[in-house]
This record gives C-alpha cells, sequence and structure tokens, in this order.
C-alpha cells in the first residue's frame, strides 16, 4: 500500500523503497502554491495554470524527494504508444531539444542515472516499472484511449528490446487513478474494449442505474502486464481513486480539464 509522506506531499511504495538505488513517488494536491481547481501541487506543465507556480511547485517537489534529479523528463502526452529512450545525450540537450523529444510520448525509459522520468496524470493510470538486473526504468501514462492500444505491453516489450528485460526481474507500481466505480464511459469507448482483444466480461461492467457502461481500467493494464509474464507478486497497485478522492489527488472528471496534474517519476540515483 502506498505511504503518503509525513507532509502529505508526496505517496512512495514499498515495494521500490526495498530498492535504494531507485527513487519513486506520486504527488498529491497538498504543499503547492497554485490556487483554484489548480489547488495546490499542480504539475502539470501543459495546464494553464501560471508558469511560475507551476515551476515553484516542481521545485517543491525535488526538493521533497530523497534524492534530487539532475532534470525532471515531462512528456507532452499524447494518449498514445508512443515511446522514447532517453540516453546520455539527452542530459546535454536543450530545454527546447529535450521539450521535442518528449512531445507526444506516454512511455519513457532510461538506464542514465539522474533522469526522473514522468508523467503527469488526473484519473489516467500512472505505472512505473524498474528491471532489477539490467537497472532500467519506465514509465507509462495509461488512459483509456492508451490502454485499448494496449500501452503497458508495448512499453514491457520496448524495454524487452531495449534493455534485454526479463519478466522476472521487474517491479512495477500503479499509481493513483480513476476506479470500475468511477469511470463511467459512453458506447463508444465500450465498443473500442469490446473490439480489443481484451476479455470483456473482465474490463467491463454494466451498471443497471445509470443505463452506462463502467470501465476497469486497473484490471485492463494488469492483464497486458499477465500476457508478458509479469506475477501478481511483482505489482503493487496504490488502489487509490483520484475520482472518489479528488480532494487529495486531482480528477479531470470532478474537477474538469482546466484543473491541476499529479506528477508520477521513477529514477536511477545518481
Amino acid at each position: 500500500m502506498a505511504v503518503l509522506s509525513d507532509d502529505k506531499k508526496l505517496l512512495s511504495y514499498p515495494s521500490m523503497k526495498a530498492f535504494p538505488e531507485i527513487t519513486c513517488f506520486t504527488t498529491t494536491r497538498f504543499g503547492g502554491v497554485s490556487e483554484g481547481n489548480y489547488s495546490s501541487l499542480n504539475c502539470g506543465i501543459y495546464t494553464d495554470d501560471d508558469p511560475e507556480n507551476i515551476k515553484k511547485n516542481l521545485e517543491i517537489v525535488c526538493e521533497a524527494l530523497p534524492k534530487k534529479p539532475q532534470v525532471l523528463a515531462i512528456p507532452h502526452l499524447a494518449h498514445g504508444t508512443d515511446y522514447a529512450h532517453l540516453g546520455r545525450s539527452f542530459l546535454k540537450s536543450t530545454e527546447e531539444e529535450r521539450k521535442a523529444r518528449l512531445e507526444g510520448k506516454d512511455i519513457l525509459m532510461t538506464r542514465e542515472k539522474g533522469i526522473c522520468i514522468c508523467v503527469t496524470s488526473a484519473d489516467c493510470l500512472p505505472i512505473a516499472i524498474y528491471d532489477e538486473k539490467n537497472k532500467a526504468i519506465c514509465i507509462v501514462h495509461a488512459g483509456w484511449r492508451g490502454t485499448v492500444k494496449h500501452v503497458t505491453l508495448t512499453a514491457l516489450q520496448k524495454m524487452q528490446q531495449k534493455f534485454d528485460t526479463r519478466p522476472e526481474d521487474l517491479h512495477i507500481v500503479v499509481g493513483p487513478g480513476i476506479s470500475l466505480a468511477g469511470f463511467e464511459v459512453g458506447d463508444e469507448v465500450y465498443e473500442e474494449f469490446k473490439n480489443s482483444s481484451y476479455p470483456i466480461e473482465h474490463v467491463a461492467e454494466w451498471v443497471p442505474r445509470s443505463h452506462k457502461y463502467h470501465i476497469n481500467l486497473w484490471v485492463a493494464n494488469r492483464l497486458d502486464m499477465q500476457e508478458f509474464g509479469i506475477q501478481s507478486s511483482q505489482i503493487e497497485m496504490s488502489g487509490i481513486c483520484t475520482y472518489l478522492r479528488y480532494l487529495e489527488f486531482f480528477s479531470v472528471r470532478r474537477l474538469t480539464r482546466d484543473s491541476g496534474r499529479l506528477l508520477t517519476g521513477i529514477m536511477l540515483n545518481k
């Protein structure tokens, strides 16, 4: 179960804390300087919040971490399956070069120390992956659009290609995101999942009260992990629903798109 820091700014994950060579975290809504729907620790660099507030919030996060990152790699998400492998050249790049490298990427991976690879979220699932043997890390942004395209399985396969990753060497954290109870969808989303390779009876549920389907992103992404050969004991689920706990964690469904974003990151410590 994820552990909240004393100042309530960060969640840490016991399964990842077992490895002192890495840092893995998710932010909350507490301890920042933003206001309104962005209150208060908004880390969404692509939101319409005051850029100075976002900059200050990211500084607050870095200071709160046990190891300070050399660089935060935060992509402009596209809700797809494109990825970026960040090597040593990324550390030497300019801000503009880094921004271009991260454009449209929902999967980041690296073996370089000091690069904190991150995704922002506010209902979508952030998924952090550590390859203990090869000392490689990956971060995945899995909203419904990415999930129906098997973004998590794609990430695992890319790690296998890049780092010779094996299922038995992996440790995975699924951070706060919307649960089955909160994720009511229209028929078009249900049809997307029905036409995918997911067993629809496991990832969708009809709710008679609202006459709507609900989708279980948690289960769908676990199925991708299991297909790759990962055991349940290797997966830590935060179990936190952003929709139900929107006072603590940002939720687009509760607060609209004009609201803050959580930051989930994983880093190989220098």
